[in-house]
C-alpha cells in the first residue's frame, strides 16, 4: 500500500498493530499533543488493527493513519467489557472521531399544546407535556403553508400567554381569532377546532371537505362569490394534504427507529421515537467518526440511551444487525434486551425511510457548508500540485468512426460546475481519423492557447479522459504555449489516475472523495462531449432521407431542418407551409412529407424499445423534435 501523505509515523504504527495482543479489547489513537483521536473496541486487537494497514485505506482509516502518532491498546476481560470502557474513554475524552451526540439540526414538526384553549404552531423543539406533535416536515416551507391553511379555516389564539381582555384584538376582527380571551368562545366549541384540526393532520379530511363543501356552496347561494373561491381553494389543499401521508399512526408499542448517513468520517443519525402512538421524540445528531457503520451504531446507541431516555421494546434499523455486546449492555443497565429490527411492514418501512431521508439531507447540508476544501487538498496531494486546485478543467473527446470528431471542455470551481465556461470544439485536424490522442492534443492548443492571448485566468489542473497516452500529449502541448499547470488523466476502465511521464497509475479507494471530484469531472464532460456528437449525427442523418427525395436540394433541406427542428414536425406539418418555407412544388411537399412520415412509423416506440432492451437514444430525440 502506498503511505505517501500519512503520518511519518506509519512504518512504527503499523508494527504496533502487528504485534497487537490477540485478547479483546480498546485500542486508542493518540494525534499531535498526545491528544487521542479515536478510541475503538475489537474482539481480537491485532485482527481489527492489522486491519487498518491492509489494502486500499478508506476516507475514515486514511483520516486516521494521516494524523496520528502512536497506537495504544488495553485488554479486557471480554468483548462486552470493551463495549463499557469505550463508552467510558468516549465521554471522558471526547475523540475527535468518535460519536459525541452533537444535536444537529432538527426538522420542524406541528405542535397543538395541551392548554385550554390550546395553540398550533410549527416548532423544532419537543417537550414533554402532553402536547400533541404532528410531521415531521423535512421541508420546512410545506408545514408553513399547512399552517396558513389551518389558520384560514379556523379561528385559532395566536398569543403565547393567554389573558383575560376586556375588548379582542384585531385578529379577531378578521376572523383569524375566535377571542378566548374575552369568552367570546366557549372551551367546547373551541375543542371542536382542535379535533378537526387533528383529524387533518392524522390524514382524516372526508368530513372536513363535505363540511367546507356545504360552506362554499352556502356562500356561493349568498352570492358571497369571494369567500366561496376562498373555500374552493381550501377544499383543493385539504384534498392534496390527504394524499401525503402525514398520518401519525396509534400503535401502543414503544419503538425507535433509527437511521444514519455518512461520508467520509462525517456521519449523521435520525432517531424517531414513537410512545403510544405518536411521535414524542425526533433527535438528530452530527457526527465525526472513523468506525464503520455497524461499529458507528453500537457505540451511538451505547451513548444515546441513558436512564432518563430509556431503550422502547423495539428499535427499527435500515439492516440486521445482532451484537452479543450491545444485547448485554442493555440487559445490565436497563434489566431488559430490546428487539433490533429489520422493517417488513409498510408503515415502519416508511418511518425508518423518513429518518434515513433526514440524515441524508442534514450530511447533505454538512457537505454543502464544508464544500470541496477537503477533497480538493486531498487532490494536491496525491497529484503533486503546488496549491489546491480550485479551478479544474476537464476535456473529453467523441466521435464515430472518425464521423464528427469533437470535444468538451467543462470546468469546476471549487468543485462545483462552472457552466458559463463549458465549450465545445469542433475538431478539424482528425476528421476522418480515429485518434483520440491527436484529438486531445487539437483541443488543449486551442483552449490554453486562447486563454493565454486573452490573458485570461488558467485552471490550476487539466483532466483529460483516458490513459498515459492522453495525459502526455496534453501536458505536452501545454510545456509547448510555456504554461505550467498540473495534468493528469483518468482512465474509465479501472479509475486509475495517470500522471503524465509516469510509468504506474495511482490507484484510489473507490470510497475517496478526492476520486469521486475527478469522476463528476469526467463524466461531465463525457455527457457534454456526446450530447454534441450525436446532435451534429442526426442531423446527418435526416439530411441524408430528405435529400433522398427526388428534386430536393442541400439548400432546401437545410432549410427544412431549420424551419421544423426534426423529422416528426415536417411529417406533421402543414403541406402548404412546407411548401411556402422551402419554395417546393405541391408534388414534392407531398413526397418530403411521405418519406418523413415513414421514417417516424418505422421507428419502434419507447415502449417497444425498453422491452426489446433498447434505450432511447439522444439522435433519436433529436431525429423526432
Amino acid at each position: 500500500m502506498n503511505n505517501a501523505g500519512f503520518s511519518e509515523n506509519y512504518s512504527a504504527l503499523k508494527a504496533i498493530a502487528a504485534d497487537a495482543p490477540l485478547e479483546p479489547g480498546v485500542y486508542l489513537w493518540f494525534g499531535h499533543e498526545n491528544r487521542i483521536i479515536y478510541v475503538g473496541k475489537a474482539k481480537s486487537l491485532r485482527h481489527r488493527l492489522r486491519s487498518y494497514f491492509s489494502g486500499a485505506p478508506d476516507p475514515k482509516t486514511g483520516v486516521l493513519l494521516k494524523y496520528s502518532q502512536r497506537i495504544e491498546t488495553i485488554i479486557t476481560p471480554s468483548e462486552y467489557d470493551a463495549l463499557l470502557l469505550e463508552n467510558t474513554l468516549i465521554k471522558q475524552h471526547t475523540p475527535k472521531y468518535n460519536i459525541d451526540l452533537k444535536d444537529g439540526k432538527t426538522y420542524p414538526v406541528i405542535r397543538i399544546t395541551s392548554e385550554a384553549f390550546p395553540r398550533v404552531f410549527k416548532t423544532r423543539h419537543i417537550v414533554r407535556d402532553n402536547s400533541s406533535y404532528f410531521g415531521p416536515f423535512p421541508d420546512s416551507a410545506a408545514a408553513s403553508a399547512l399552517l396558513d391553511l389551518i389558520y384560514r379555516l379556523f379561528p385559532l389564539r395566536t398569543c403565547r400567554v393567554l389573558r383575560k381582555r376586556a375588548a379582542p384584538c384585531i385578529y379577531y376582527h378578521i376572523k383569524r381569532c375566535a377571542a378566548p380571551c374575552c369568552g367570546r368562545i366557549s372551551g367546547g366549541e373551541y375543542r371542536k377546532h382542535i379535533l378537526r384540526i387533528q383529524r387533518l393532520l392524522e390524514g382524516e379530511t372526508s368530513a372536513l371537505v363535505m363540511e367546507l363543501t356545504e360552506r362554499m356552496h352556502h356562500e356561493a347561494r349568498a352570492m358571497r362569490f369571494e369567500r366561496a373561491a376562498g373555500i374552493r381553494d381550501a377544499i383543493k389543499a385539504v384534498e392534496s394534504l390527504s394524499e401525503t401521508g402525514l398520518a401519525v399512526d396509534f400503535d401502543p408499542q414503544g419503538r425507535d427507529y433509527i437511521a444514519w448517513a455518512s461520508q467520509g468520517v462525517l456521519a449523521t443519525f435520525t432517531v424517531f421515537s414513537m410512545r403510544g402512538g405518536k411521535l414524542v421524540g425526533r433527535d438528530l445528531f452530527r457526527a465525526c467518526s472513523a468506525a464503520g457503520e455497524e461499529e458507528s451504531f453500537e457505540t451511538f446507541a451505547a451513548a444515546y440511551y441513558t436512564q432518563s431516555r430509556l431503550p422502547p421494546e423495539a428499535i427499527y434499523l435500515p439492516a440486521h444487525f445482532s451484537s452479543p455486546a450491545l444485547g448485554r449492555w442493555f440487559l445490565e443497565r436497563f434489566g431488559y434486551e430490546p428487539r433490533l429490527l429489520v422493517p417488513h411492514e409498510k408503515r415502519h418501512a416508511a418511518a425508518l425511510a423518513m429518518a434515513r431521508q433526514n440524515a441524508l439531507e442534514d450530511l447533505r447540508l454538512r457537505l454543502k457548508e464544508r464544500g470541496a476544501g477537503p477533497a480538493l487538498d486531498d487532490l494536491a496531494r496525491i497529484l503533486h500540485l503546488a496549491a489546491r486546485p480550485e479551478r479544474i478543467e476537464g476535456f473529453d473527446i467523441s466521435q464515430l468512426d472518425g464521423k464528427h470528431p469533437v470535444a468538451s471542455l467543462v470546468s469546476f470551481k471549487d468543485g462545483i460546475p462552472d457552466r458559463k465556461n463549458y465549450r465545445h470544439f469542433k475538431l478539424k485536424t482528425v476528421a476522418g481519423v480515429v485518434d483520440d490522442v491527436a484529438a486531445m492534443r487539437e483541443a488543449v492548443r486551442r483552449r490554453y492557447a486562447r486563454l493565454l492571448a486573452e490573458g485570461a485566468d488558467l485552471p490550476d489542473l487539466v483532466l483529460v479522459d483516458g490513459g498515459a497516452g492522453q495525459a502526455n500529449a496534453a501536458k505536452g502541448e501545454i510545456e509547448s504555449l510555456g504554461l505550467a499547470i498540473g495534468v493528469a488523466g483518468l482512465a474509465k476502465r479501472d479509475e486509475e489516475i495517470w500522471l503524465p511521464g509516469v510509468a504506474a497509475p495511482i490507484q484510489l479507494s473507490r470510497r475517496s472523495e478526492a476520486l469521486k471530484v475527478l469522476q463528476l469531472l469526467r463524466d461531465e464532460a463525457h455527457r457534454f462531449a456526446t450530447g454534441l456528437n450525436q446532435r451534429l449525427r442526426s442531423k446527418d442523418i435526416a439530411f441524408a432521407l430528405l435529400e433522398g427525395v427526388g428534386g430536393i436540394r442541400r439548400k432546401q433541406a437545410e432549410t427544412l431542418m431549420k424551419a421544423f427542428g426534426g423529422l416528426e414536425k415536417i411529417a406533421s406539418a402543414d403541406l402548404a407551409d412546407l411548401m411556402s418555407r422551402a419554395g417546393l412544388s405541391r408534388a414534392a411537399a407531398e413526397a418530403v412529407q411521405e418519406a418523413a412520415r415513414r421514417r417516424v412509423e418505422a421507428r419502434p416506440s419507447l415502449q417497444e424499445r425498453r422491452a426489446a432492451g433498447i434505450g432511447e437514444s439522444l439522435a433519436d430525440q433529436a431525429l423526432l423534435n
